[in-house]
């Protein structure tokens, strides 16, 4: 029986919440380090906005093994096969692993590379110090996503928010204790937040795996994980290489526009960590949003039903343009209370940075459309397994036209924090436009026009 567009709604709904709830409390770890760390510092504030920044880029690469496992999973139980789900499962495991300790150098080096990059050595020193700690943290997220993928893609969406609200809470928690030095801790700072964020991610893989294990025993999803798979690790690495590499290619446009921040100085950089911050909570829904028709999307993929493929697209991608036009709404109209929120009354340099923040913001609003609708066109490519070409688009956006534009704006041009701004906007609706069109007249193409479901 053909599904209604509400119905269809109302299915990626229930998917789809507990799955931004999940992305927003994740989101609540990095954000209660920028908050905390605003709180303790202008200084802090602006070295972890660069720490940040470089952690997730080199953390999207590895997740693209992670994200790759999602639409595996989702295809593979449609057809009921438990065996292709373990097996995706668990190599997605081993090459999750493989990638985090050889990108640990990185980490260690950190310092040596961000001065390298044009940082000052103060603003280099203490994102190094939060780096040097905080890259021992990659291995337990990345299998983080994995447990998470897994999960979500068999529909236990509700159980990955409760682990990930639990996480946020104790990451608040241990930043207050460690950060500030209450309850008799040392006073640690930036260090503080590392070690908060590491002994998160690990209790979260905890209990992540205690639940995959309770929810599917028939899986046995641990038992013998240390034997190889070869033909299933290449397939996992062909489909989750060119996802991280276009993670990593949008991930790292932000990046690149906070060392151009970095190179404005110090009140230009906590602004624009500030609004990114906030952009990045609005991008969570999206995010969830895309999720859930990766998801859905390899059902259909999986059951070969075109028509249901189409619904439900066009279904996410409404949904997704609905948020983004709220969220825009607010970035225009409530700028100050919400940029407040980061920042110490008492704070010198308060004023400076609300009056650029506020700017950044009126163009962050200019973006929410085509962010939303460059996430959801990868969500619904990775659910039919088309990546290769998708991450084309991404590199060829993200840095072919989002990294120049925001150099030749802020810099060659002098519009400074916004021209880098515009920058940004531009390499996202170049991508957005893009990939909604590969969807449209490709996506759909790979799937079978079988009767609807």
């Amino acid at each position: 029986m053909t599904m209604s567009y509400p119905e269809h709604a109302r299915a990626v709904l229930v998917l789809g919440l507990p799955l931004i709830g999940g992305h927003l409390a994740q989101f609540a770890v990095g954000l209660s380090d920028t908050v905390m760390l605003g709180w303790y510092s202008v200084d802090a504030l602006a070295a972890v906005t660069l720490a940040h920044g470089a952690f997730f880029a080199i953390f999207m690469l590895g997740s693209g093994f992670a994200l790759a496992v999602m639409p595996m999973v989702a295809a593979s139980d449609a057809l009921g096969d438990d065996t292709g789900t373990r097996r995706a499962t668990r190599m997605g495991l081993w090459l999750s692993v493989a990638f985090a300790a050889l990108a640990l150098a990185l980490f260690l080096w950190s310092r040596t590379l961000l001065e390298a990059l044009g940082q000052t050595p103060e603003v280099a020193e203490n994102a190094a110090a939060y780096l040097r700690i905080v890259g021992w943290g990659l291995l337990p997220a990345l299998v983080v996503m994995v447990l998470k993928s897994y999960l979500a893609a068999l529909e236990h969406t509700r159980v990955v928010l409760w682990v990930t609200v639990g996480g946020a809470v104790l990451n608040v928690l241990g930043n207050y204790v460690l950060i500030f030095g209450h309850f008799g801790a040392p006073e640690l700072g930036l260090r503080g937040a590392a070690i908060a964020s590491i002994v998160t991610h690990a209790l979260e893989g905890v209990g992540l795996g205690l639940c995959a294990v309770r929810l599917r025993p028939g899986h046995r999803l641990f038992q013998r994980l240390w034997r190889a798979d070869g033909a299933m690790l290449a397939r996992v690495f062909r489909l989750g290489l060119p996802i991280g590499l276009t993670t990593v290619s949008e991930v790292s446009l932000f990046a690149a526009s906070a060392f151009f921040m970095g190179w404005l100085g110090t009140v230009p950089l906590a602004a624009h960590g500030i609004v990114i911050t906030v952009a990045s909570g609005a991008f969570m829904v999206h995010l969830g949003l895309s999720n859930a028709a990766t998801i859905r999307a390899g059902n259909a993929y999986g059951r070969g039903d075109r028509a249901h493929l189409a619904r439900g697209a066009l279904t996410v991608s409404l949904l997704s343009l609905g948020f983004a036009v709220l969220t825009s709404a607010l970035f225009l109209l409530a700028p100050v209370p919400v940029l407040s929120l980061f920042l110490d009354a008492e704070s010198p340099l308060r004023d400076q940075i609300i009056a650029t923040g506020t700017l950044l913001l009126a163009i962050a609003a200019l973006f929410q459309m085509v962010d939303g609708a460059q996430v959801v066109g990868l969500g619904l490519l990775r659910g039919v397994q088309d990546t290769s070409v998708p991450m084309v688009i991404g590199v060829v956006s993200y840095w072919l036209v989002g990294v120049p534009a925001s150099w030749a704006l802020g810099f060659a041009a002098g519009y400074g924090a916004a021209g880098i701004w515009f920058g940004l906007v531009l390499g996202l609706a170049s991508a957005g436009i893009v990939l909604m069109l590969r969807f449209w007249t490709r996506g759909l193409a790979r799937t079978p026009a079988a009767a609807p479901a």
